[in-house]
């Protein structure tokens, strides 16, 4: 029997299954800043993507933070005990000073931000399956599995969001994850090594961190690269083998790690993609989920430079653009905007809404 959870309750037809909370940004008297990491790069795709007007506060769904019961779905009671020492969570992290730093701070500063992305990577799972697609503005931390966190990710959102929808929803029996960050997502494949109903496609940079062997037996298509990769050789390889995944296994669900850290200077992915490139890339993954009418689950995962909030946003308003997600999603309800602007906190019927 399912625990009880809030992260699948109705949303209504008014928003866009696009998933974000304020809470995702982490900023911490400058400590964030120790890491390569832009830790309030998704604020900034919001508020991009509010300056276009393709989203308003109110038409977007506000994910809610994961609870314990929600994340031993995956985890392991003794991996989240772990969790508890500032120790564990500098190392998982990378930002060393965290250890100096009493535990219910870094909870706060720190992992409740990663545990609310991980919410809204479950809470997208769902509205995916409703909708056709899904974007979560954060997440994708593919180097988490059920026992083991690193590489900046603490829970295994991924995994569980698959987890999730196997368990929850009729129907759902096969997934395949696309995972298009620069680095291996050896997290999900940890997880899901022996599990036929997982097909997991990986593109990566051969050379870099996590090089983990054993996890590399997971994948089902395995693309390593070369440093400095550019665009032609990388689209290519994209269509070549997103479209030949989907064939070989025609999923329920794809779940797209759609990592930035493939830019051109980025100081950890080492491939040389440009902007145009990536917005291509997801245009490409998009592309070939909805032509055979596959819902698909985006999520933003690594990404380690200043432009990578601006190219995220670019790269939404081209899927919207091109017709590959969009109002289409919004048919059919033809309530006023005061309404849609009331209820997008992904309550329950009758549960709180946020007021205008």
């Amino acid at each position: 029997i399912c625990h009880r959870t809030e992260l699948y309750s109705s949303v209504p037809r008014t928003c866009l299954p696009i998933v974000y909370h304020p809470d995702y940004n982490i900023t911490f008297m400058g400590l964030e800043k120790l890491h390569p990491f832009d830790a309030g790069k998704w604020g900034k795709v919001i508020h991009f993507l509010k300056e276009e007007q393709f989203i308003a506060d109110g038409n977007i769904v506000e994910a809610r933070e994961a609870t314990e019961e929600d994340l031993l779905v995956v985890h392991t009671k003794r991996y989240l005990n772990r969790l508890k020492w500032s120790m564990v969570v500098a190392t998982i992290t990378e930002i060393p000073p965290l250890l100096l730093l009493p535990n219910f701070l870094v909870q706060r500063k720190v992992l409740r931000p990663l545990r609310t992305q991980t919410g809204g990577t479950i809470m997208a799972g769902k509205l995916a399956v409703d909708r056709g697609w899904a974007i979560n503005v954060g997440g994708g931390f593919h180097h988490c599995s059920s026992d083991r966190g690193g590489g900046f990710c603490a829970y295994a959102d991924i995994t569980l969001a698959i987890k999730f929808l196997f368990e929850r929803v009729e129907g759902m029996s096969r997934a395949t994850i696309i995972d298009l960050d620069a680095h291996q997502g050896n997290g999900h494949e940890r997880d899901f090594l022996d599990d036929r109903r997982v097909f997991i496609m990986d593109m990566y940079n051969r050379y870099i961190y996590p090089g983990d062997e054993s996890a590399k037996r997971a994948i089902k298509r395995k693309v390593e690269l070369d440093w400095g990769t550019e665009d032609s050789e990388y689209l290519q390889k994209v269509e070549l083998h997103s479209e030949g995944a989907l064939n070989e296994v025609r999923p329920d669900i794809i779940v797209y790690n759609a990592g930035t850290d493939i830019l051109d200077g980025d100081p950890l992915g080492g491939l040389s993609i440009s902007p145009q490139g990536i917005v291509k890339r997801d245009e490409i993954v998009f592309r070939a989920a909805r032509r055979r009418g596959i819902p698909i689950l985006m999520v933003t995962s690594g990404g380690y430079q200043k432009k990578t909030a601006r190219i995220i946003a670019d790269s939404i308003l081209n899927l919207q653009q091109q017709g590959l997600i969009g109002a289409e999603a919004l048919e059919g309800e033809g309530s006023s905007s005061l309404v849609t602007s009331m209820m997008c906190s992904s309550g329950s019927v009758g549960s709180r809404f946020t007021a205008v």
